[in-house]
């Protein structure tokens, strides 16, 4: 059976229980598969990235039919970093709930003045500035390779300044597997959330040489995309960085990171 992801932001975690480890963040609008009842307020769940976690029952909303409902909808996904949706198509109206990048809602009708009436998830309904939301792309947003990389780092770039959190995948909060397989998963493409190249996805190892923008940069425990000239982006819990940042492999830049650029140890590529 499976369930669709009401909250924002809906935790999963690595046993069922707030005090265990957070293991990734399922985003508002994403249907998630059922795999097991704690009978404590926790279902265990798996995204359709592969990831699995511990999810609170007050974040979801079960049934195979709701689901089905759901996934037969047209979505647009939100591509602001944070923003509200609104009881009318007003400024001043009061807000029906918040949302973040990467949430997916339900257009109703056509976009009027600049709003866009939406469905979510919960069956609440709204409007919100047709600005902050974007195509949802379930195949790579460019067929050519230059406008894919391009499309790539741009959505990185999207969250820069957001603050480091274990587990997150938003602009409230993400680490560094969160960060490059958001930016992929925003472009049409699924990658594997954690800083590894897993078999079954289409990251694959590339010799250092041909890294290019857009391809990712594997250390141990951690990982980053490639921006050119030497530099990367990354979600790093450094003091100092605490979020996401630009660093460079190459010394003579002021941006620099020794630690990083001697402990490369493989480049990922899907091109």
């Amino acid at each position: 059976m499976r369930a669709v992801v009401t909250a924002a932001i809906c935790p999963l975690m690595s046993g069922p229980a707030l005090q265990c480890e957070r293991a990734d963040e399922a985003l508002g609008g994403m249907i998630v598969e059922l795999l097991e009842d704690t009978g404590t307020g926790w279902r265990l769940v798996r995204t359709h990235y592969g990831y699995t976690g511990y999810a609170p029952e007050a974040c979801l909303l079960f049934g195979e039919e709701t689901a089905a409902r759901w996934a037969g909808r047209e979505k647009k996904v939100v591509l602001r970093g944070a923003c509200d949706v609104l009881a009318w198509p007003d400024v001043a109206a009061w807000p029906v709930t918040s949302l973040v990048r990467g949430n997916l809602v339900a257009p109703e009708g056509e976009e009027k003045d600049g709003w866009q009436r939406v469905l979510l998830p919960d069956g609440r309904e709204g409007h919100i500035r047709a600005g902050f939301l974007g195509r949802r792309y379930t195949a790579p947003v460019y067929e050519d390779q230059e406008g894919m990389r391009s499309a790539l780092v741009d959505a990185a770039l999207a969250y820069r300044g957001a603050h480091y959190r274990w587990g997150g995948k938003t602009p409230m909060g993400i680490d560094c597997s969160g960060l490059c397989s958001m930016a992929y998963m925003l472009c049409g493409v699924i990658i594997w959330r954690d800083a590894a190249i897993k078999e079954g996805y289409p990251v694959r190892p590339i010799p250092r040489e041909r890294m290019a923008p857009g391809d990712l940069l594997f250390f141990p425990g951690h990982v980053a995309m490639y921006l050119g000239d030497g530099r990367y982006i990354h979600a790093t819990a450094r003091a100092g960085d605490d979020g996401v940042v630009i660093n460079s492999l190459r010394p003579g830049h002021a941006d620099y990171r020794a630690d990083l650029a001697g402990s490369l140890t493989a480049v990922g590529s899907i091109f």
